[in-house]
């Protein structure tokens, strides 16, 4: 069995989505269950929609649109998209039918939003779900158009979730249970399940979402769930890329790269898979392919233990941008007990992330990498904790640098070998670029630094020069040859 995840782009029209059914019912004997997310854009227009209808009903002299046009213009262009990926009438009446309803209800939700003038994060899951609603629904069609036989599913009879609306997290024994239950039967009698990404529900009905770009996530889930064989991401990448294409023009496919290196590209920046996704997969040992549906043939990236080794000390240089360093300086980071423990606490209280941490060598500087848009949060509220220190010039500031990126190597091949920092840094040095910061975890999987935001693309250029083009290959296999000679 194999369970396999299309995206947004993947079912961008309707062409895209016959080109998916033809490519699921090509591995019909693999017996796919495909987990589908919202067509191209329906997710942001659901949310913008929602938000904008809510500022209107705040400001009613303000609103430029109400709930039932909005709504008419969402069901004008599925209904569109039904009736060019759907040839069969009665299959495109039944599918139509289905979709009209499914607005309807949308309708009610928006109204009510308009009407309150509220949007609280349990209705923003409400409406931003539709998009993968409408989406199973026309795959579904779509495959039976074409001969197959499909069933489309809602992810909320599958997947319990907690309450944490629009990041909530599976409950995996009971949806375990209910996947098995209600897709296998579907699985062995010949049916294509076409199951909605993205969502899942509370122990009540309650509808919730994994975060955005979850599908992957919920494809892991119910992959994990049914004990498949394989995942695969269908996305609109050869695989997994030892850098984003647009920034490093000759970045490559990678053939393989372990659960572990995914996460870490993952966590710095690059936008492979849903940060959780590798999680149920692992579990299960379940290995994880990045596909390309608009060159399925390429085989793409193997994700899975990564027991056996592979070529190369680096695999991948990533970059995560919308960043911020906060930076509390003084003696008093060295001097004063508790300094680090207090400002993890309260980023906890906040609810905020730190993606990186570093410590000056002299103990003076304490430096927390946090996305951009939490500055307005995190400054104060640390300024405040520590306003005896800095009336006592125990520190002397606390700092927010927007305009930075945080760059990462990484490779499971880092772990032991030597010298790979001193030729990162090397390399940047000869560039003239200036590491503001540094960090390694005590994983050795990878080496990750902040740059300037203006040295962004050189940076990773260069990283990408020294270790992952054929020179830069060159180079490592050189050296690792030479440390073989030197042990004999």
């Amino acid at each position: 069995m194999i369970v396999m995840k299309f995206g947004g782009t993947s079912v961008g029209n309707a062409e895209r989505y016959r080109e998916v059914a033809r490519l699921l019912g090509s591995y019909l004997e693999q017996q796919p269950v495909a987990v589908v997310s919202a067509m191209a854009g329906s997710t942001d227009w659901l949310l913008n929609t929602a938000r904008s209808l809510a500022d209107g009903g705040r400001n009613p002299a303000a609103a430029t649109h109400n709930a039932e046009k909005s709504v008419a213009v969402f069901l004008a262009r599925n209904k569109e998209t039904i009736a060019a990926a759907i040839v069969n009438p009665e299959i495109r009446k039944q599918v139509e039918e289905t979709v009209e309803a499914q607005h309807q209800v949308l309708l009610r939700l928006l109204t009510g939003v308009e009407l309150l003038g509220e949007l609280s994060p349990r209705s923003l899951d409400a409406v931003a779900a539709f998009g993968e609603k409408i989406s199973v629904q026309v795959l579904a069609g779509t495959l039976q158009d074409l001969g197959f036989k499909a069933q489309a599913i809602s992810a909320e009879e599958l997947i319990l979730t907690d309450r944490t609306f629009q990041s909530a997290r599976p409950q995996m024994d009971v949806t375990t249970a209910r996947c098995q239950s209600r897709l296998l039967p579907l699985v062995e009698s010949g049916v294509i399940p076409v199951v909605t990404g993205f969502i899942g529900a509370t122990e009540d009905g309650v509808t919730t979402t994994l975060g955005r770009d979850g599908t992957d996530f919920s494809a892991s889930i119910v992959g994990a769930s049914l004990d498949a064989d394989e995942i695969w991401i269908w996305k609109e990448v050869d695989g997994v890329m030892t850098a984003d294409p647009r920034m490093v023009p000759n970045a490559r496919s990678l053939r393989r790269i372990s659960y572990a290196e995914a996460g870490e590209l993952t966590h710095f920046g690059a936008k492979v898979i849903h940060p959780l996704t590798v999680m149920p997969a692992i579990e299960k040992g379940i290995p994880i392919y990045i596909k390309n549906t608009f060159n399925p043939s390429f085989p793409g990236t193997r994700i899975d233990h990564g027991h056996e080794a592979t070529d190369g000390v680096v695999k991948a240089v990533t970059s995560a941008k919308n960043m911020a360093l906060i930076t509390i300086l003084g003696g008093g980071v060295l001097t004063v007990p508790g300094i680090a423990a207090r400002a993890f606490g309260k980023m906890a209280a906040l609810n905020v992330n730190v993606y990186m941490i570093s410590h000056a060598s002299s103990g003076h500087d304490l430096c927390l990498v946090v996305e951009k848009k939490v500055i307005p949060q995190v400054v104060p509220t640390l300024r405040k904790e520590f306003e005896r220190e800095l009336e006592l010039k125990e520190i002397e500031a606390i700092e927010a640098d927007p305009q930075i990126v945080t760059i990462a190597a990484v490779g499971s091949g880092m772990r032991g070998a030597p010298g790979v920092a001193g030729r990162l840094f090397s390399a940047l040095g000869r560039k003239s670029i200036n590491i503001v910061a540094i960090a390694q975890g005590s994983s050795e999987l990878n080496i990750s630094l902040i740059v300037s935001a203006d040295d962004e693309q050189e940076a990773l250029q260069t990283i990408h020069e020294e270790f992952l083009s054929l020179t830069g290959l060159g180079k490592t296999l050189s050296r690792n040859m030479s440390g073989l000679r030197g042990q004999n």
